[in-house]
């Protein structure tokens, strides 16, 4: 069968719907973590040092990383017993709804300890729905792919994420440029939040368009859903949740370590300019899409978990790099570092729309991959920034480096250990 006809209308509409749908999901996550690094802290809470509120900005982002797992088991029930896609309509309402709410809070100055907590509100009600987008765009990707090409489809809800990050850090960027610091840091950070509205939208329409996927409808003719599908997978795939949760510790560590620790610790510490260091985290960013493709295509050729394991095998060896290479007093030795930890996002990232809704069994496949992947995002990426900052404070970016390799050390040894799978093949 040519690409031609795998690649057909019908087809193309469900890929770019699993892309469209996480590119605006992940477009709202993303604000929310460069606003955290660059204004959140003089604006949210009381001033005490710069390092101070930077570290608790970074424990309100932290706070949505907690939120998803209850997202993940509350849409994966709804997913794996009514179906994807009206699951994956009010995972995005969800989040596209709360990320709107931020633009319009009041600060620090104006309502006191009220602005904080309803920041932190706000931001689980980011991470909840988010929890049910990544897995129900993952499985629509995949569960719809022809035999042979369920890697490159599965890639597709990947590549969502440096598209919303191109998005998020883009806009960013334009404001950064466009107003002076007194304007952003007043009201031009609202922004990229209010037009997470627009963005909804489109998501929505597209979306809606949608019919179930093959294998959902498969698995209803086999047997009734599962009455408590988290009961089920924790029940007859434990194994699975537990491998998968560490296998993708790696990616999410990487990829909060090269974004809103290194904008962070860019722009306090090393003194570059907003505007400078978004702009190479931009050129960063592309080298991590061009990874996704590339890992989509050579695990189809090999397998996922294959790749997956090169990834984490090289990023232990960035982990070494890090130090030397972001603390040289470099501009472009840090983009060079940036871009190159990006291709091994990419690696460890892009095969997992494939991976890991092949560890399970399609009657319970939203939940068990919502959840492993959402319960290692709290592992590999929730605290990340925060830690990060305490380990530079302690002893340098060396700390840091060793942090990095490993995390990803962790994945390796997940993914070296879970070479079954409960409905496909992970060799």
């Amino acid at each position: 069968m040519s690409d031609t006809a795998i690649y057909n209308a019908r087809n193309r509409r469900v890929l770019g719907a699993s892309l469209a749908g996480t590119a605006v999901e992940f477009y709202d996550f993303y604000i929310y973590a460069t606003a955290a690094s660059l204004v959140f802290g003089p604006l949210f809470f009381p001033s005490s040092s710069d390092s101070a509120q930077l570290m608790l900005s970074y424990a309100t982002f932290a706070i949505a990383f907690i939120a998803r797992p209850v997202g993940a088991v509350f849409f994966g029930h709804f997913g794996d017993r009514i179906g994807r896609k009206s699951t994956l309509v009010a995972s995005l309402l969800m989040m596209g709804g709360s990320t709107v709410a931020i633009a319009f809070l009041p600060t620090y100055a104006m309502v006191g300890w009220v602005a904080p907590l309803l920041l932190c509100i706000l931001r689980f009600g980011q991470g909840f729905g988010l929890g049910g987008e990544w897995g129900g765009a993952a499985l629509l990707a995949v569960e719809n792919a022809p035999p042979g090409y369920k890697a490159r489809f599965g890639m597709f809800p990947q590549l969502g994420a440096p598209v919303g990050f191109l998005a998020a850090n883009g806009f960013f960027l334009l404001l950064g440029l466009g107003l002076d610091q007194e304007a952003f840091q007043s009201w031009g950070w609202r922004l990229p939040f209010l037009a997470s509205a627009v963005l909804v939208g489109i998501g929505l329409w597209v979306r809606l368009k949608l019919t179930e996927t093959p294998d959902f409808q498969a698995a209803l003719e086999e047997a009734p859903p599962p009455a408590v599908p988290l009961g089920e997978v924790l029940r007859t795939n434990w194994r699975e949740v537990l491998g998968g949760t560490f296998g993708v510790v790696a990616c999410f560590c990487i990829y909060y370590l090269s974004t809103a620790f290194a904008l962070g610790y860019g722009v306090k510490t090393l003194g570059y300019s907003r505007e400078a260091f978004l702009g190479v985290q931009l050129v960063a960013i592309l080298f991590m899409a061009a990874g996704i493709i590339w890992a989509g295509y050579w695990s189809d050729a090999s397998s996922p978990r294959r790749v997956l394991m090169t990834g984490c095998i090289l990023a232990v060896g960035a982990g070494f790099a890090l130090s030397p290479m972001m603390g040289a007093g470099s501009l472009l030795l840090i983009g060079v570092f940036l871009s190159i930890a990006m291709v091994l996002m990419g690696l460890v990232y892009g095969p997992l729309g494939a991976w890991l809704p092949g560890l399970f069994p399609a009657r319970v496949r939203y939940t068990g991959a919502s959840l492993a992947f959402n319960v290692g995002g709290i592992i590999g990426g929730g605290m990340t920034p925060l830690i990060a900052e305490a380990l530079v404070g302690r002893g340098g970016l060396g700390l840091v480096g060793g942090y990095l390799s490993a995390a990803c050390a962790l994945s390796l040894a997940a993914l070296f250990l879970l070479k079954g799978t409960a409905s496909g093949d992970s060799r």
